[in-house]
């Protein structure tokens, strides 16, 4: 098994290496800031009490995220919150959960909107054709993943929260101490024994493919 880098270079080239952890740690953070924007809305002043309303992604991230992520490719973000204070109760622990996967879906909206404009009216042929269209499709795809691996109904993961919310039933069998004990190992095995992630990167590649073929379809082929 090769590392990550290692695999990310050989298909894509240093290019692609670069883009990838630019939009990994600049996702997450964009991601864990939407959470606070959201908290912050509903009466919740924690992630500003705790110093979390910061650019800054090892506030976000931590040591150990970036060195999982260094490591093998793997990294995650963390936003603390007090549903408690929430002004709107239930309704507010929907908002602030969905917040994060919204921050992503928009990214992804904005960096494939501009490749797609790029390919029909950009200096196509060039190196730095190539290597804008490398960045742009990496930052759309990896939002669209990192927006579907979040919604996954599995504690702590944003899905979860927002059906918490949504569910009396699903927020006191999410806080049963098993469920929440034992969910971070079904995170695990979902993605290394049943090969959830191939599945999940596969749908990505799918849905970037159809945006950009819609946005083609209204934008025209170059001449």
């Amino acid at each position: 098994m090769q590392w990550w880098i290692h695999e990310a270079y050989y298909s894509g080239g240093m290019v692609l290496v670069t883009s990838w952890i630019f939009w990994v740690v600049f996702s997450i953070t964009l991601h864990e800031l939407g959470h606070g924007w959201a908290a912050l809305s509903q009466g919740d002043g924690t992630p500003r009490e705790t110093g979390h309303m910061s650019w800054n992604p090892l506030v976000h991230m931590g040591p150990w995220s970036l060195a999982m992520f260094a490591l093998i490719g793997i990294a995650w973000g963390l936003m603390p919150t007090d549903p408690s204070r929430y002004r709107s109760g239930r309704k507010g622990r929907v908002v602030v959960a969905l917040a994060g996967p919204l921050v992503n879906v928009l990214l992804a909206l904005v960096t494939l909107t501009a490749l797609g404009l790029w390919i029909r009216y950009g200096n196509s042929g060039t190196v730095f054709d190539e290597r804008l269209r490398v960045f742009l499709l990496t930052g759309g795809m990896l939002n669209i993943l990192l927006a579907g691996f979040n919604m996954l109904p599995i504690p702590p993961l944003d899905g979860s929260q927002a059906l918490m919310g949504l569910s009396v039933r699903c927020y006191v069998w999410f806080h049963h101490p098993a469920v929440r004990q034992y969910s971070f190992f079904a995170i695990i095995a979902l993605f290394f024994l049943f090969n959830v992630g191939t599945w999940m990167f596969i749908w990505a590649q799918r849905a970037t493919g159809a945006y950009l073929g819609l946005l083609e379809m209204l934008l025209g082929t170059p001449s």
